[in-house]
């Protein structure tokens, strides 16, 4: 078993976890979203300051085989990417 973790911006933590449940993940009673071989833990952290903008930031971390989480990663880089929202 091996653990990523990774700070996500500009993603507000239910469509984090939505996007965990569309590649397989199920929400568990603590919260928690485990899918084939892997876990995840969403925590809302403070929003960042860029001047006068406030940017929400989700930590997400991962665990799971490295296999799954590599398929996992590479599932949810696509979805993350966001043209203009």
């Amino acid at each position: 078993m091996e653990t990523r973790i990774h700070d996500i911006r500009g993603i507000p933590l239910w469509l984090l976890r939505d996007y965990l449940v569309d590649l397989g993940g199920v929400v568990q009673p603590d919260g928690a979203v485990a899918g084939p071989a892997w876990q995840g833990r969403l925590t809302r952290l403070d929003d960042v300051r860029i001047g006068s903008l406030r940017v929400g930031e989700v930590r997400m971390e991962l665990r799971g085989t490295p296999e799954a989480l590599q398929r996992l990663e590479h599932a949810l880089h696509f979805k993350l990417l966001r043209a203009g929202g």
